[in-house]
């Protein structure tokens, strides 16, 4: 929560997040963690611009940005960390900072982030200090949430869902799926969406066979499935829901899939437990629709985190061992594929409480024939 989203009288909890991760640092024998990931970042601080790098020591939190965000920066950081404007390039700017700071000499970078140039820079530039690859030190705090992140991820689902109701009445055969992502997209803008949290998809008819599809130029037909998965963003939080629908009468192949899918979506959401592990949630769908019949169609994992990203830790899928943590808000999303026929997928993102999963995703599952 960015200084500018702390209403009067709430809590920020930027410095609890900034204590977490030094008691990390700590464990880890880091004395600093150079932080380039653009949404950890903005976890840490509130900052929410392009360009930007991060300095977390014991004592210490400096960010670097340069000067287009002079005004942005002091409105969205406050007193979260020392800003730094940079009238020439951050790296420059880097090593002038890790200059002034005594004690540090152990920096852990981001491995997962950091592009292979500044990379190299790290050894060229600045090989006073000795630099050591970190995964996922940010990410795995990200994983659970607040009550402010909640609340902005249940008010990004709200948008989505609103402009899904707008969307569904203006669909008919003769549009192209281009044309339906435009009605979609500009419903989400009307509804409030900051951004999209990626391109949406519109796939129909065979096309809906593709689970990353891109919508594209295929004219919609009477009889085909649509498949919208699109997400809505406010105050950087997302939300990811996938609905399909049938243009017309649903054929009894059509309700025959679409029935397994909502009916594994429904038993895996249902099972969501604290410390179950990614696998076994992933498993509650996968060996149901095996047993239909269909095993072999479901090619992807079940979900994943979702937050200031729209894929984040953590992930249920089939070789993922680690146990999930009560706070986080994960995507349920089983699917149905068949190549040159269709596919279904019904997406809901669900919080995990130590009392059990709640579905956050309220727009109904039944099959919607488009009139």
């Amino acid at each position: 929560m960015s200084g500018a989203d702390v209403p009067p009288g709430s809590i920020d909890t930027r410095p609890t997040r900034l204590a977490v991760l030094r008691d990390a640092l700590a464990r880890a024998d880091l004395d600093a963690l150079l932080v380039s990931s653009l949404a950890n970042v903005r976890y840490l601080t509130g900052f929410s611009g392009s360009n930007a790098l991060l300095v977390i020591t014991a004592k210490d939190c400096i960010l670097l940005t340069d000067s287009r965000y002079a005004t942005q920066v002091e409105e969205e950081v406050g007193g979260a960390a020392t800003v730094r404007i940079e009238s020439t390039n951050l790296w420059t700017g880097l090593w002038a900072q890790l200059g002034t700071l005594t004690s540090v000499e152990r920096i852990g970078f981001e491995s997962t982030h950091l592009l292979h140039r500044d990379f190299a820079r790290l050894l060229e530039q600045g090989n006073r200090w000795s630099w050591r690859p970190t995964t996922d030190m940010v990410e795995t705090l990200r994983a659970v949430k607040d009550a402010g992140e909640l609340a902005h991820i249940e008010r990004a689902i709200a948008m989505a869902e609103t402009a899904l109701r707008h969307t569904i009445p203006m669909l008919h055969a003769g549009l192209t799926e281009t044309a339906v992502a435009g009605i979609l997209e500009r419903h989400l803008r009307d509804a409030g969406s900051e951004a999209f949290p990626f391109p949406s998809i519109v796939a129909s008819g065979p096309r809906s066979a593709l689970p990353h599809a891109r919508a594209g130029d295929r004219v919609l037909e009477v009889g085909d499935f649509v498949l919208l998965d699109f997400g809505a963003v406010t105050a950087g939080y997302c939300s990811d829901i996938t609905r399909t629908f049938v243009l017309g009468r649903a054929s009894d192949e059509q309700r025959e899939v679409y029935d397994i899918v909502r009916e594994a979506n429904l038993r895996a959401s249902g099972a969501l437990r604290v410390g179950m592990t990614g696998m076994a949630a992933d498993a509650v769908a996968r060996d149901y629709i095996a047993a239909r019949g269909f095993g072999e169609a479901f090619g992807h994992s079940l979900g994943h985190g979702i937050g200031l990203e729209v894929h984040e830790e953590p992930r249920l899928a089939r070789v993922v061992e680690s146990p999930l943590a009560a706070g986080t808000v994960v995507t349920i999303e089983p699917g149905i594929y068949r190549a040159g026929w269709g596919g279904v997928r019904i997406e809901d993102d669900v919080f995990l409480s130590v009392a059990g999963p709640r579905v956050l995703t309220g727009f109904p599952r039944d099959l919607h024939e488009l009139s």
